[in-house]
């Protein structure tokens, strides 16, 4: 910094507030300085301008299963808000659900040295029935029954089923079947009780449920499973909806004049499917935005108290369902 300031003729306080942005500093100074920076090829020391300030700048992500749609899209958000901020995200990811790997991924990001952290849970643990983390921590979990104890950002799950069930049954179909994520799941386990729930309030039958791994292939499998009775059928994913659309084209019933689907995600691929497919749009820009904005008023204000903030969906209708024609009932 000496050597920035002596070269750019200015003092070091000068350099000083150049380098971390500050205000106060003439325009055409600011430039020399800058320029100075370059013919020496000077960077800030992060590191000491973290322990001056007590901040690193960094946020810290911790997930299971960085592969589903749902949670890379959650992360990319994340990462592009953080940014916008002026912070850098450390993921970590983690492979089984179980209270001590959350432990065990808290210590390694506190050996790491970030600000906050955002839990992206998206499952059951397999050892308790809601996270227990660390006192006095910045954290904001995604996807999880965790809105009693920390501060929660999640899609309203259960409302994109409800649109979708009731969506098909408009259109006059018996009955809606579905195909459930896996049952470990909580966004799956909150959209099959929509789906149940709206069907027992309108006095529909209830048919069995299938069940996926969120992969076209168990759609697939699943849809193969789907009886001639079956109009109607609200699928937990795109992707699974992928899957299902191929197996009745297999056994020759068409969509949507023989069996009307639904997906849920609406991901970029889905206007493309054959037929476009009707699915639930989850914002996940905003659900990343939420999660970094909810981070970063802890890390000013201190430690935010529990509750869930749902960001909305909205029913996106394409080719893949219309009115029911008769014929098959359940």
């Amino acid at each position: 910094m000496a050597d920035v300031a002596k070269l750019a003729g200015v003092s070091s306080q000068t350099v000083s507030r150049v380098a971390n942005g500050q205000a106060g500093v003439v325009e055409s100074t600011r430039e020399q300085v800058l320029a100075a920076m370059r013919e020496l090829g000077y960077r800030p020391n992060s590191a000491a301008r973290s322990l001056r300030y007590g901040r690193f700048n960094t946020l810290g992500v911790i997930l299971f299963g960085l592969s589903s749609t749902g949670n890379s899209r959650t992360v990319e958000a994340i990462a592009t808000h953080a940014a916008a901020e002026g912070y850098a995200i450390t993921l970590i990811p983690v492979g089984a659900p179980t209270q001590d790997n959350v432990l065990g991924a808290f210590t390694r990001m506190g050996e790491l040295a970030v600000d906050g952290v955002i839990v992206i849970i998206e499952v059951h643990l397999l050892d308790a029935a809601t996270p227990a983390l660390p006192p006095g921590v910045h954290v904001v979990v995604v996807d999880s029954d965790a809105g009693e104890r920390y501060p929660v950002v999640d899609t309203d799950q259960a409302d994109g089923a409800r649109q979708a069930v009731r969506h098909l049954l408009e259109l006059g179909h018996p009955t809606v079947w579905h195909i459930a994520g896996p049952a470990e799941s909580y966004s799956a386990e909150r959209r099959a009780l929509a789906w149940r729930t709206v069907l027992e309030e309108a006095g529909r039958p209830v048919p069995p449920v299938g069940r996926g791994d969120w992969s076209a292939e168990s759609g697939y499998r699943a849809g193969l499973e789907l009886p001639p009775a079956c109009t109607a059928v609200f699928v937990a994913n795109d992707q699974m909806a992928l899957g299902v659309l191929r197996a009745l084209n297999e056994q020759g019933r068409r969509v949507p004049a023989d069996v009307s689907v639904v997906g849920f995600d609406d991901i970029a691929d889905a206007s493309s499917y054959l037929p476009p497919l009707t699915t639930v749009h989850q914002d996940f820009a905003e659900v990343g935005r939420r999660c970094v904005e909810a981070l970063l008023e802890q890390i000013s204000a201190g430690p935010g108290g529990p509750g869930t903030d749902l960001v909305p969906t909205h029913l996106v209708v394409r080719g893949s369902t219309a009115p029911y024609r008769g014929g098959a009932a359940p």
